[in-house]
């Protein structure tokens, strides 16, 4: 199991409107450095007056390719602002749960700020989240 085969559970059982950063854990504590700086600084932004402004890259599907895009876009670009934005920790046990902890990104940022330890236990997360789901 990996990051990216979360995605499509995540995506069928999520029910939360927001801005999400997805991680994996499949031990009892995930390091908060695995929520990057530049990860950190968008879903902050997104939460707040100022917003955020992103332009959807058009990428090839492969240099040197002739056709131009790899899928079409739905649109250019996006500004969003006072959105809800979470990182939310999938805890996976093999043939036996996938957990997803919901934590607003100021919840996680000030469990960090506030914590001894340097990753966050799946039992705190359950004390933190803003929604736990199960996929």
């Amino acid at each position: 199991m990996k990051e990216r085969d979360i995605q499509t559970v995540f995506r069928d059982i999520n029910k939360m409107v927001g801005i999400f950063e997805l991680k994996l854990c499949k031990d009892n504590a995930i390091p908060f450095s695995a929520v990057k700086d530049h990860q950190r600084q968008a879903l902050s932004q997104i939460n707040a007056d100022t917003g955020l402004f992103f332009k959807i890259p058009d990428s090839p599907i492969f240099t040197g390719s002739k056709t131009r895009f790899a899928v079409l876009k739905p649109f250019d670009c996006f500004h969003l602002a006072n959105i809800p934005a979470y990182v939310v920790i999938c805890w996976y046990q093999p043939r036996k749960y996938k957990r997803f902890y919901y934590i607003p990104i100021g919840t996680f940022l000030y469990e960090e700020q506030m914590s001894e330890r340097k990753s966050l236990t799946q039992d705190r997360a359950r004390e933190i989240a803003e929604e736990v789901m199960e996929g």
